[in-house]
């Protein structure tokens, strides 16, 4: 009993700290291509276009930021595995029937925030998770997301993380966000405020909640 034990300890172990390698170099092949586009526009496109900025941040190991014109990307990754559920399309395929093991991938995610929501510390404003990157041992990647993230072909047997593919999933994106605009908000949710709230903008903390799809189910967009 305690051999088994311990080598199923240590098989699924060694399978997940594999999973996190690949995923935290995935990650790493995103900053990069991230911050090769900051590069790109700052040498041909910044100094006619200064009020439209591009900035990429390295946050941390785990996280960073691309601003470009009025939004931020914010790249994140988990630092736990997942596996896909049982009810999941991907489980039924020979791809995984063949290797169960394969169904365990690290994951990046991917949100959407308003430049301004940083710039002027508007804590209650909204973010969105626009797409997300799951990866396994192999380095095969599962994209789910919206929109031009969601017309990125899924084909989890042959997609390989490459930096070409990197690169193909931060250009979609940054399409996705773009044509991702800021709706006008309900007026019945927005007429009641607090003095509180007007103190507070009066000191510039603009504590009123702002968010693209405010009063919207995000899930909507794509029927727009």
């Amino acid at each position: 009993m305690n051999d088994s034990l311990c080598n199923l300890l240590i098989t699924k172990g060694q399978l997940k700290q594999d999973i996190f390698a690949i995923t935290l170099e995935t990650l790493q092949l995103f900053k990069e291509c991230a911050k090769s586009f900051d590069d790109f526009y700052k040498a041909n496109y910044a100094d006619d276009h200064e009020d439209i900025p591009v900035l990429y941040t390295n946050k941390n190991q785990y996280q960073f930021q691309l601003k470009f014109g009025g939004d931020v990307l914010v790249f994140l990754m988990h630092s736990n595995i997942f596996e896909f559920s049982r009810e999941h399309e991907v489980m039924r395929t020979p791809y995984i029937k063949e290797d169960k093991t394969r169904s365990y991938c690290g994951m990046i995610q991917i949100f959407n925030f308003l430049g301004d929501s940083f710039k002027y510390n508007r804590i209650n404003d909204l973010g969105y998770m626009i797409g997300r990157v799951l990866i396994n041992k192999e380095g095969h990647y599962y994209i789910e997301g919206k929109r031009e993230l969601a017309q990125v072909l899924n084909n989890f047997s042959s997609n390989k993380i490459t930096k070409e593919a990197v690169n193909d999933i931060l250009t979609s994106a940054i399409t996705y966000t773009i044509n991702f605009d800021l709706l006008v908000p309900d007026y019945e949710e927005m007429k009641i405020i607090t003095v509180n709230d007007m103190l507070q903008i009066e000191d510039q903390n603009m504590l009123l909640k702002t968010g693209k799809r405010l009063g919207f189910r995000f899930e909507q967009d794509k029927n727009e």
